[in-house]
């Protein structure tokens, strides 16, 4: 699992329940705010856990400027925006006040996930190799080794073991692997997940690392777990 504590500052509910299921499911620690004025009481109560802030702009009480430049007074915290102003002018201001990154809606969920990884690695919070037993997944390079041999992956499959690592012992349903690696806008169904699975096992010669749990989806762990 990852880990991080991300506060979520969004007042429309239902995306920040979808946002805050989502990332819960990835592993993310989750703080939520619903206004400016409460995004900024729980930025400075949780100052030393918080990894990083998804933002919205347009707020009740403080918009998402006014609670960006509250925040960098304290804190260098990475920030993204997360609006529906798409002008130029608003990505530019958001930069100026200190934003790390800016996202327009409509996103995908896995955009969003690929965003907040990036930041995470230019700010050194995430680990660039994860390992368990005899596998070893390097996140920058792509590259996957088993018994210090390389194993050539597709980009779905390699997604589909990191998040596996990254989830390590945790019984994953094939529903939630779907939106997870795929995304929720994805059209396909949960043969697609068995497919890969297979796909991966077969790679790494059979081994017992991926194993089925009847009726829920997979559990990742050692060999012999």
């Amino acid at each position: 699992m990852s880990g991080y504590t991300v506060l979520i500052v969004e007042d429309e509910k239902k995306l920040l329940y979808t946002l805050t299921d989502f990332l819960t499911m990835n592993g993310y620690r989750i703080i939520a705010a619903e206004d400016g004025e409460m995004a900024i009481e729980q930025t400075n109560a949780h100052m030393h856990e918080l990894d990083m802030i998804l933002l919205d702009i347009m707020l009740p009480k403080k918009n998402g400027y006014e609670v960006l430049k509250e925040i960098r007074k304290r804190s260098a915290i990475p920030v993204i925006m997360l609006t529906a102003k798409s002008a130029e002018e608003d990505q530019l201001d958001s930069f100026g006040y200190g934003a790390d990154d800016y996202i327009t809606k409509p996103y995908t969920l896995a955009i969003l996930k690929a965003h907040m990884e990036a930041i995470l690695k230019r700010a050194g919070k995430m680990t660039e190799t994860l390992e368990c037993g005899d596998i070893r997944l390097e996140r920058a390079t792509q590259r996957v080794m088993y018994r210090n041999e390389n194993v050539e992956c597709t980009p779905k499959e390699f997604e589909l073991l990191q998040y596996f690592m990254e989830n390590e012992g945790i019984v994953l349903s094939r529903d939630n692997i779907l939106n997870s690696v795929w995304g929720y806008y994805y059209a396909g169904d949960i043969r697609t997940v068995d497919t890969l699975v297979k796909q991966l096992r077969k790679k790494l010669k059979d081994s017992n690392y991926i194993r089925s749990v009847y009726g829920v989806g997979y559990v990742f762990g050692g060999e012999n777990g």
